[in-house]
């Protein structure tokens, strides 16, 4: 009779939900330790016993999927959660969608709220400083997570992003096969495994062509358009008066032709520019912008289709999946001798 009581019944109990109940059960970091031992000391009194391998196999299914990036205000993030919605509408799932904004604390707390909603998984950007338990937790209650755009270095879960290492590195060798030697490379933070491998690319061009890395040539940082656009500042007072520049993505990239255009100067022509993740507003930018296809569609419709077969019972390998980038040339990057 003892496996008949409901965790209903110890919430009621207790006065708590029945989601805290389950959560400390599973030894959720989530409930703190001393509510933790008065629900198992309660759970003991009513004569409750927790089968864990039962709860394991989550056998129902509340047809949620979890997806949390950085900022949704950002399109590159727009084009993956579309391919992740497009894929999921198939299986008749539906997604609960948070920005973290970088704050751990915040996408620590979405994870607990889909934890108490019963979600099937979990799709997430990890924001910067992600401690591997965060991700554990969700995998040790039964959510698979799969990890998109950036990767964690101390979680092995299937990882889908483009090949960022080797996408700037087009970018770079685009630039430097039009003649220019002293190229800057704008944005992005070696906080972020996207940031490292980014900069990495750039570096490798460089070095494979003979070229000094000059570290005065990286402005890091900026991520969006005023970013970019600030960043103009700078670089044009750069004492190694570059002829051009590589930025981390599209609108950086954007914000900093305006702003080089703000000071009387004409990108493409005087400043070569390259940007990242070929946006829609990439090929309509003024003027229309040489960049890097990154696979934004394709990383989401294979993250939800690698979740989906895991919930189907298969398993996507584990570790990283890469998306091979490709160049987009456009009119915002000319020979260095064109320049007037």
């Amino acid at each position: 009779m003892a496996q008949k009581i409901k965790l209903s019944t110890i919430a009621e109990s207790l006065g708590i939900s029945t989601a805290t109940v389950s959560l400390a059960l599973r030894d959720s970091p989530l409930v703190a330790t001393t509510t933790r031992d008065r629900i198992k000391d309660q759970a003991r009194a009513l004569g409750y016993i927790y089968n864990r391998r039962a709860a394991s196999l989550r056998t129902s299914r509340s047809g949620i999927i979890g997806v949390v990036v950085h900022d949704i205000m950002n399109p590159f993030y727009g084009e993956i959660l579309k391919a992740i919605e497009s894929e999921l509408d198939r299986s008749r799932h539906t997604f609960i969608l948070s920005n973290h904004y970088d704050s751990v604390e915040k996408q620590r707390t979405f994870i607990e709220t889909l934890l108490q909603l019963g979600g099937d998984g979990v799709i997430v950007s990890p924001a910067i400083g992600t401690p591997p338990e965060d991700m554990q937790l969700a995998e040790d209650n039964g959510m698979p997570a799969i990890l998109v755009a950036r990767s964690m270095d101390a979680m092995d879960l299937p990882t889908f992003r483009g090949d960022d290492t080797y996408g700037i590195s087009l970018a770079t060798n685009h630039l430097i096969s039009l003649g220019h030697r002293s190229i800057a490379m704008i944005g992005g933070t070696d906080q972020t495994s996207t940031g490292r491998d980014r900069y990495q690319g750039y570096v490798n061009a460089l070095r494979k062509a003979g070229m000094e890395v000059d570290p005065n040539l990286r402005i890091p940082g900026p991520r969006s358009k005023q970013g970019g656009y600030e960043a103009a500042v700078h670089f044009l007072s750069l004492p190694q008066k570059p002829t051009a520049a590589v930025c981390w993505n599209d609108l950086v990239a954007i914000g900093l032709m305006n702003g080089i255009a703000r000071a009387g100067l004409v990108p493409g022509r005087d400043i070569s520019v390259t940007g990242y993740d070929d946006l829609e507003e990439a090929a309509i930018a003024t003027p229309a912008l040489t960049t890097v296809w990154n696979g934004q569609a394709e990383v989401g419709r294979l993250a939800a289709r690698a979740l989906l077969d895991r919930l189907a019972g298969s398993h996507e390998p584990d570790g990283m999946h890469l998306i091979k980038p490709e160049m987009r040339i456009r009119q915002s990057t000319s020979p260095v001798e064109s320049r007037h």
